[in-house]
C-alpha cells in the first residue's frame, strides 16, 4: 500500500496517511504568544482540520501524545478544553509530558494516530 504525505517540506510532513491510518507530526497553535487555554484550542482546531483533510475524525485518535512546556501550571487549564472537545465515551489512549519547546511562549504541542473514517 503507498504512503500519502501530505503538506511536506524537506524536513517533515504534517500527514502520513498508511494502511487505514492517520499519523500527524506535532501540531502547535497558530498564536505562540496566546495563554494555554487559546493556544489547547487552537491545536485541536488544527487537529480537526487536518484529520478532515485525511478522511478521519476527532472521534477515531486512536492515541495522541501532548507535550507541555510547564506541566505543573498549564496541566488543568490544557486539560478543560481538552475535556470540552473531546466527546464521551471517545477519549483517545494519551500521554502528556513535560518537555521544552524551541520557543518558550510555545505551551503545548501535540502529536496524533487516529483511523480512517
Amino acid at each position: 500500500m503507498a504512503i500519502q504525505r501530505l503538506h511536506s517540506n524537506k524536513r517533515l510532513s504534517n500527514t502520513v496517511i498508511h494502511n487505514g491510518i492517520v499519523y500527524l507530526a506535532g501540531q502547535l497553535a497558530n498564536n505562540h504568544d496566546a495563554d494555554i487555554r487559546t493556544q489547547t484550542a487552537e491545536t485541536l482546531a488544527n487537529i480537526d482540520r487536518l484529520l478532515e483533510e485525511a478522511g478521519s475524525h476527532k472521534s477515531k485518535i486512536l492515541t495522541v501524545t501532548i507535550y507541555l512546556n510547564d506541566i505543573t501550571t498549564d496541566f488543568a487549564a490544557m486539560n478543560e478544553v481538552w475535556e470540552e472537545w473531546v466527546a464521551e465515551g471517545q477519549a483517545p489512549a494519551r500521554a502528556c509530558v513535560e518537555a521544552a519547546m524551541f520557543k518558550p511562549s510555545l505551551l503545548v504541542e501535540m502529536s496524533v494516530v487516529a483511523a480512517i473514517a
